[in-house]
């Protein structure tokens, strides 16, 4: 049976514009649909598979229990992710 946890929508928007990550590069790397991803945030509460809830925190690059309620959300999990290095070389 699936393990369902709810998590605090308010959070998962904040975070996610603190990041600089737009509704559809969210859905791209979580799997989710933008439709999906709105309706969410748009609930004050959503009750979902932990499997989700995981790629949403692997996504954002915050613990699980960040967007659950369980720890704080601190400024660094409000604040844009670095971006990622080219490692082939071609960039110089």
């Amino acid at each position: 049976m699936t393990e369902l946890v709810e998590i605090r929508s308010d959070r998962l928007k904040s975070i996610r514009k603190g990041r600089k990550i737009g509704r559809p590069r969210l859905a791209k790397l979580s799997g989710l649909t933008e439709r999906k991803l709105a309706k969410i945030e748009a609930e004050s509460l959503s009750l979902m598979p932990r499997s989700i809830v995981a790629r949403l925190s692997d996504a954002l690059q915050v613990p699980q229990p960040t967007l659950t309620g369980d720890f704080p959300v601190t400024d660094a999990d409000t604040s844009p992710l670095e971006k990622e290095k080219c490692t082939s070389g071609c960039c110089g």
